[in-house]
């Protein structure tokens, strides 16, 4: 199957996977400051691509677990696929806290631990990864649900029903009923292992992979939603301990994918979605020291404005009913909510942590406000970031059509 787009409008999705686990292996960051080094692996790292197309729109949707993968490595990528425009290629970082920096935080001493090289050899594997999603993708319907996870999966850690336990799945079948892909969206910090075992690994997203792909779901993604502040995994024990094993990995994982299976079971399908995707381009201030600096620092050389704000692309996609919006960085729960809320789908999904991955994002009556939220507003760009986003995303949503009336 060639490159260019069909002529025809008939909805095709193809998938495709590459391993990028470093060997040998690399220390690995939970968030800013020093890596932790690594003595063993629990899965593989890998980078994950739908391609999806309607004869007359191309998207392609990527997933790398990473904590986060910042556009200054994803326009990298964008550069090696020429066959799709740019802002149609949406990148994710599903943000476990168990692999190697992609940031290049520098420590006190003004040196990272990133490794270059590896984080080059990762760009050439999402790039080859859409590329074969591209060439592999065939006629194709769309079965989506939404709803709520059952079981102990995840809660805030700052305040403990501060979350959204919705979730929604997308499966993509062929045409004789074989699974292509399935991805499901919900909002969850992978952080069962943590940075501070000695272990590199995808964390709960590797068994939910696995659990989908051996229970005949085809390949699966995980696209992260609004888990800022604090929605992590819920691995807490009975006697209030934490447990951070592999086993639990597994266990949350797997209820995940479970769970993806389960809702399906009540989804609509949609024989012949129309695919829509627009971008807009999101200026936000840096009033934070600390990105300030490690974005002066970064060996990876983050592009300023002319005035010290950075730009991130914020897509919003239609899938027949479903829309998508993309956030480049990690909402907070109630950011999250709002923005669905004023979404116009019959399915509204939220990617996190997309396009860019640009820290907490908070609404100015939260930043700052309360003793627990001090670590999560210094990681944020401001003040301002969360009403920035919130504003720039409503009118990208107002000046776009209806979903499923684009064809």
């Amino acid at each position: 199957m060639g490159l260019a787009l069909r002529a025809h409008a008939e909805f095709m999705a193809g998938a495709a996977v590459r391993v990028v686990t470093p060997d040998p292996l690399l220390p690995v960051s939970g968030g800013v400051g020093p890596s932790r080094p690594t003595q063993i692996r629990q899965g593989d790292l890998t980078v994950r691509a739908l391609a999806l197309s309607d004869g007359r729109t191309g998207v392609a949707i990527v997933s790398g677990d990473f904590l986060g993968f910042p556009s200054v490595l994803g326009n990298r990528v964008r550069a090696r696929i020429p066959f799709l425009p740019p802002q149609n290629i949406l990148i994710a970082a599903t943000h476990t806290h168990s692999a190697p920096d992609c940031y290049g935080f520098p420590d006190e001493q003004g040196k990272t631990s990133a490794d270059l090289k590896y984080l080059e050899t990762v760009c050439d594997r999402m790039a080859e990864a859409v590329r074969e999603a591209w060439e592999r993708k065939q006629p194709a319907r769309l079965r989506v649900a939404s709803g709520e996870l059952r079981g102990r999966i995840a809660y805030n850690a700052y305040v403990e029903k501060f979350f959204n336990p919705q979730a929604a799945v997308l499966q993509f079948r062929n045409t004789q009923d074989q699974p292509i892909a399935l991805l499901l969206n919900y909002a969850v910090h992978p952080e069962v292992l943590g940075s501070d075992r000695g272990i590199l690994s995808p964390d709960l997203c590797g068994p939910f992979y696995d659990w989908i792909q051996e229970h005949g779901g085809g390949t699966a993604l995980f696209l992260n939603g609004a888990q800022g502040g604090m929605v992590t995994a819920d691995n807490r024990t009975a006697d209030g301990k934490e447990r951070g094993d592999w086993e639990e990995c597994r266990r949350i994982g797997s209820l995940m994918a479970e769970e993806s299976f389960r809702l399906l079971q009540g989804g609509e399908d949609i024989p012949d979605p129309s695919l829509y995707c627009t971008a807009r381009y999101i200026r936000f201030p840096v009033d934070s020291p600390l990105l300030r600096q490690i974005m002066t620092a970064s060996p990876l050389k983050y592009t300023a404005q002319a005035d010290g704000s950075v730009a991130a692309q914020c897509n919003l996609i239609h899938l027949g009913s479903v829309q998508i919006l993309t956030i480049p960085g990690e909402a907070l729960p109630n950011i999250g909510r709002f923005l669905q809320r004023h979404m116009r789908g019959r399915h509204n999904l939220l990617f996190g942590l997309t396009n860019d991955a640009l820290g907490y994002m908070l609404s100015r009556a939260d930043w700052a406000s309360f003793k627990v939220y001090q670590y999560v507003s210094r990681v944020c760009l401001g003040e301002r970031t969360g009403e920035i986003l919130m504003d720039e995303a409503l009118r990208l949503i107002e000046q776009s059509p209806l979903p499923g009336t684009e064809k």
